[in-house]
């Protein structure tokens, strides 16, 4: 948990489950970071990308005119910014489905942006990325948003072990491997009523880091939310990482929470010990 300002902290979670890369803090401020990466204004790019280095211990910072790409903007809480896509929401459906080609104003913006662009990203534009069977479902995809404008100018990126004592991130993110991504489930509903206090929503790697952690973190029982079950944001782990991983957003109230309940859990106990001595993390 934080500790004193300029204090290098430790995560119990982090510790217990012998984690490969850092939880990195996502956080809403009005101060831009000091040092931090952040994309060029207008310049495409992945949020993803950006979380990843924040996991090897960088920072990273976004605005309104710098969070890389539409579904981005949109997943840090930038308000809609579909709104931007080329040629419009309506292009960006079928984008996300059975591409442009297949109706008469994207055929002629395909043909305009063409120049602009790279040739994969042209051809996903004119072919579809087919994430989804029809420009309709991708609408009905857009209206289940939870889309928020956070209240503040930045969405910052900083490795949780930064932060001090009277710090505190909206959510905590994690990355990690198949056996620590089912600890952290048990952990979620260790100390809970219920058996859904983890949910996995169908929206993009971003998507699933901010806006919908950000909404579980306004309720009065959050929920953590699990994520990198979108392909393109796996592509972007993966090529940065090199390393098979799902991510999992935990608000922070939430964090808390799960950090007091590691002593005496099932983190200490004989099974867990066993799975880590089989993958060569640890002995039983």
């Amino acid at each position: 948990m934080p500790g004193k300002k300029g204090v290098i902290v430790k995560s119990k979670i982090a510790d217990a489950l012998a984690l490969r890369f850092g939880p990195v803090a996502v956080i809403l401020t009005d101060e831009k970071l000091e040092g931090a990466r952040q994309f060029k204004e207008g310049k495409f790019g992945c949020v993803m990308s950006m979380l990843a280095a924040a996991a090897m211990g960088k920072r990273a910072v976004f605005d309104r005119k710098s969070f890389g790409c539409p579904g981005g903007g949109t997943g840090l809480g930038f308000g809609n910014q579909y709104s931007s896509f080329p040629g419009s929401e309506e292009a960006f459906c079928y984008f996300l489905s059975v591409g442009n080609k297949n109706w008469e104003s994207g055929r002629a913006l395909a043909g305009a942006i063409k120049p602009f662009v790279s040739e994969d990203l042209y051809d996903d534009f004119v072919n579809g990325e087919a994430y989804a069977r029809s420009p309709e479902l991708v609408r009905d995809f857009l209206e289940c948003l939870p889309m928020m404008d956070v209240p503040t100018e930045y969405v910052a990126f900083r490795p949780l072990r930064e932060l001090g004592e009277e710090e505190r991130p909206e959510v905590v993110v994690f990355l990690t491997d198949m056996d620590q991504f089912s600890a952290l489930v048990v952990l979620a509903n260790y100390s809970r009523p219920g058996i859904e206090n983890v949910i996995i929503p169908y929206v993009a790697g971003c998507q699933s880091i901010g806006i919908y952690p950000f909404r579980e973190a306004q309720s009065e029982t959050p929920r953590a939310v699990a994520g990198l079950v979108d392909i393109s944001a796996r592509v972007q782990i993966r090529r940065q990482l090199k390393a098979d991983l799902l991510s999992f957003a935990v608000p922070f109230k939430m964090f808390r929470e799960m950090e007091d309940n590691v002593p005496g859990s099932f983190l200490e106990r004989n099974t867990w010990k066993e799975l880590m001595r089989l993958k060569g993390k640890g002995s039983a």
